[in-house]
């Protein structure tokens, strides 16, 4: 899986690294790059491509859009760690992008992230129709704005110090995690001109996909540590988050994200040996301590 993982970075990296040097150097390029190049894990990638895999995709085109995906990750992990919303200091081992650059500088870089990952699904590097860019920059688009990710922080942080119902907190992280993955599992259907019910149940997967890795970061965040997480742990209960674990208890949130998986497996059970790489790959998101 690591091997697998660290690949797919490899080629991110590079493809966005090419694509940045093609850009007009400007003051903002310096604090996107540090937000961007992270020692990120790109499980959102590795989902993409698995689903990419059941339907024998290019994985080149795949990488390509992956890479749209890790920028707009980027600009929410920037923002999330802003001191008006999560205030971490600390993101993958390091100061986090407002510590190093200041807060207003943060503020633009994420911004500018979120914008190249639409320059890069409409740019002539991704071959592909017009009309599939286009579809693929409104789906992508809906997971980042207050229908998926910003949505989603703004329940996180109302939801503070408050008694919230699991359906509420189920909502709150298919919105805040589950969107982007949702994209990441729907990106290739789209490319296939798979039908409205075919997307719609991969939207589906990719959501619980996304809860499924919410729940495992809040359960690195109750029992991990800053040298082994690469982030400040414990946050959640200080600040009064409405998480799975506040409402269920550590053993019952472990017992929910195995269901998940049995869930998202089942759905994709017909796919045969085609599916593999997507079940291991869910039992790496349960399992990591980072």
């Amino acid at each position: 899986m690591q091997k697998e993982l660290n690949k797919i970075a490899r080629d991110t990296n590079s493809f966005l690294k090419k694509f940045i040097k093609k850009q007009k150097k400007t003051e903002l390029i310096t604090p996107m790059r540090y937000g961007l190049f992270s020692r990120g894990k790109k499980i959102r990638s590795k989902i993409l491509l698995d689903i990419g895999s059941l339907f024998r995709l290019n994985y080149k085109t795949l990488i390509i859009i992956g890479s749209a995906v890790e920028c707009i990750h980027a600009y929410s992990l920037i923002h999330d760690d802003l001191p008006c919303m999560d205030n971490d200091t600390v993101r993958r081992g390091k100061p986090s992008t407002h510590i190093k650059f200041g807060e207003s500088t943060a503020v633009l870089a994420g911004n500018s992230l979120l914008t190249m990952a639409f320059e890069i699904l409409s740019h002539k590097d991704l071959k592909i129709p017009e009309i599939t860019k286009t579809n693929l920059i409104n789906k992508i688009s809906e997971s980042s704005g207050h229908l998926g990710i910003a949505g989603g922080q703004y329940l996180d942080l109302s939801y503070e110090h408050k008694k919230i119902s699991q359906k509420k907190i189920i909502e709150m992280e298919k919105k805040k995690t589950g969107k982007l993955f949702s994209f990441c599992c729907t990106a290739p259907l789209i490319l296939k001109k798979k039908n409205k019910l075919e997307i719609k149940k991969f939207e589906n997967i990719g959501s619980d996909i996304g809860l499924l890795f919410q729940v495992a970061d809040d359960l690195i965040d109750y029992k991990g540590n800053l040298i082994t997480a690469g982030k400040k742990t414990g946050k959640d209960k200080k600040r009064g988050k409405a998480t799975l674990i506040s409402l269920l208890g550590h053993k019952n949130t472990i017992k929910y994200a195995s269901k998940l998986i049995l869930k998202i497996n089942n759905e994709i059970k017909k796919y045969g040996s085609n599916s593999k790489n997507l079940s291991e790959t869910l039992n790496y998101i349960l399992n990591r301590n980072k």
